[in-house]
């Protein structure tokens, strides 16, 4: 009997544990890392993908002023941030040896000049002397020798005419070039302007030579200005004349300026194997805050669509850790929570996108929708998180 009673109490005992162990293991089963998705929406939205480039604002239209004579500068009339008119004189070369010369020249060409009154009056004595031997010779009272040389010397007479009146000629146009060279002493604006740069000082020697010396660069117009940019290759192609950009210089943080690409240019510029283009962007500067040299941060306006269907890119970038019955479909695609709370694949065809989010243009998909963007585990209070595209605990 006691025997009966102590085996019952074992079995008793026994049937307990079981049922501790067993709501134990259930308890922590259940109490488990669990798998938690963190979901965004689905969003109608204006969608606009831009092309981002660096450049620097420069006048429309530019001169550069030089001199086409060497000389020193005696006097200057314009300076730095000076507003000129065409034909204003805005610096000076010395003239003393331009003048110099043209009165050589000058006096050259009254030589030359004179040495043709002589020359046409021995034409005319040896015309006059040729026909007086002719009419002697019909008498027969001259020689035929004599009759020859009369006749030659009014050949000669007549070339020595036609090389002095070519003499005049040349003396003319060393005249006209050197006084040329005296006018080009006095420097004059060729457009109307401001004065962006003056590179001579009063005294300095400037050297006309197989190069112009710049002497002044004067901006035509501030109120219209140009940022040249500098775009990759990778993104040149979206680049089109027309495109609305905007623009911010360091100047007026905050604000931007807007324009319009008005050039793309063929010519490439390589510097460190980066191959980039340079794409022109007019703007109006009507209150001149926009000066001459600054950096501008460009955002060209290359394409938009207004009232899209667009998935957030965290979507597109997230795969799931996927178990034996979840496949994991080739192509584009994003992943909607399903019977059970397990992710379902949603394929899709898309359109623009301007780094966060992308257009859909076709899809099983609603504004409704929440798509999931990453994957939680509950494996402590704070979660752990799978970051999108990259396998976690499912």
């Amino acid at each position: 009997m006691m025997g009966s009673t102590r085996y019952l109490k074992y079995v008793v005992l026994g049937g307990i544990l079981l049922i501790l162990l067993g709501g134990g293991w259930w308890w922590l089963a259940e109490r488990g890392p669990q798998v938690r998705y963190q979901l965004e929406p689905v969003r109608s939205i204006d969608l606009e993908v831009k092309v981002v480039a660096n450049g620097t604002l420069n006048p429309v239209t530019t001169v550069l002023v030089g001199t086409q004579v060497t000389g020193m500068i005696k006097k200057i009339y314009a300076d730095y941030n000076s507003e000129v008119k065409k034909g204003q004189v805005i610096a000076q070369i010395d003239q003393a040896l331009f003048q110099a010369r043209v009165d050589q020249a000058q006096a050259n060409y009254q030589v030359a000049q004179a040495n043709v009154l002589k020359a046409q009056a021995n034409l005319d004595d040896a015309r006059k002397d040729f026909h007086r031997y002719q009419t002697l010779w019909g008498q027969n009272l001259v020689a035929r020798d004599d009759l020859d040389k009369a006749y030659t010397r009014y050949e000669t007479s007549r070339a020595e005419l036609q090389a002095a009146q070519a003499q005049v000629a040349q003396a003319l146009a060393n005249l006209k070039s050197a006084k040329t060279d005296l006018d080009y002493t006095t420097i004059v604006s060729p457009v109307e302007g401001v004065v962006v740069s003056r590179a001579v000082d009063v005294g300095q020697t400037v050297v006309a030579s197989f190069q112009t010396p710049t002497l002044f660069n004067i901006a035509q117009d501030l109120t219209e200005m140009q940022v040249d940019t500098s775009v990759d290759e990778a993104d040149i192609g979206k680049v089109k004349e027309g495109q609305t950009a905007t623009f911010m210089v360091d100047a007026y943080p905050g604000r931007r300026f807007t324009g319009q690409v008005t050039q793309v240019r063929l010519s490439p510029q390589t510097v460190q194997n980066v191959v980039t283009y340079n794409v022109v962007i007019e703007t109006e500067n009507p209150e001149f805050l926009l000066k001459p040299g600054m950096t501008a941060s460009v955002d060209i306006l290359v394409a938009r669509r207004q009232q899209v269907l667009a998935v957030p890119n965290a979507a597109l970038r997230f795969r799931p850790s996927a178990p034996a019955d979840v496949a994991i479909p080739e192509g584009t695609h994003v992943w909607r929570l399903g019977a059970e709370q397990r992710p379902v694949p949603v394929p899709l065809v898309t359109g623009l996108s301007d780094g966060q989010w992308t257009e859909v243009l076709e899809g099983d998909l609603k504004i409704t929708d929440q798509l999931i963007v990453a994957q939680v585990s509950a494996a402590n209070d704070q979660g752990h998180r799978t970051p999108a595209g990259r396998r976690g605990p499912f």
